[in-house]
């Protein structure tokens, strides 16, 4: 069935739904698993050099919150005896990221979670899972 599993995380409580959900499955299944957060780029301006905060200093953050999302799956999936490969990608659109890391990896399963929005915020917000599951041509199990 499913030999290489792919569980992004950007550390909310609902991603640790499919969080658990994909290493249950993994264990069950033998497969491998890996985890990606991907991080946003510097919101460069083309107003002034004058940024609230410096670029190295951004970047440095957004590189401490997502190894910290990456870290968190790694460590649950160890406490279920499992190994999990751990990667932090930058990207201004992180569907991309997630659809082109499965590809890259091998992955033939990607657990994402659906944070449910609908209506006008869905409409507005829009929303990554969707955005995987119309670009992706890996099978994807979305756990709300």
């Amino acid at each position: 069935m499913y030999r290489n599993i792919l569980v992004p995380t950007d550390g909310s409580d609902i991603t640790s739904k499919a969080v658990k959900t994909a290493i249950g499955l993994a264990k069950i299944l033998g497969a491998k698993l890996s985890t990606i957060s991907v991080k946003e780029p510097f919101p460069y301006s083309a107003i002034s050099e004058m940024q609230p905060v410096p670029p190295q200093e951004f970047y440095d953050a957004q590189e401490r919150i997502a190894a910290a999302r990456v870290k968190s799956v790694v460590d649950a999936a160890a406490l279920e005896g499992l190994n999990c490969s751990g990667h932090t990608v930058e990207a201004l659109h992180p569907w991309e990221a997630i659809t082109d890391h499965a590809k890259a990896e091998g992955c033939d399963l990607i657990v994402m979670a659906s944070h449910g929005r609908r209506g006008v915020s869905a409409l507005l917000l829009g929303s990554e899972t969707q955005k995987v599951l119309t670009h992706s041509a890996v099978p994807i199990l979305i756990v709300k």
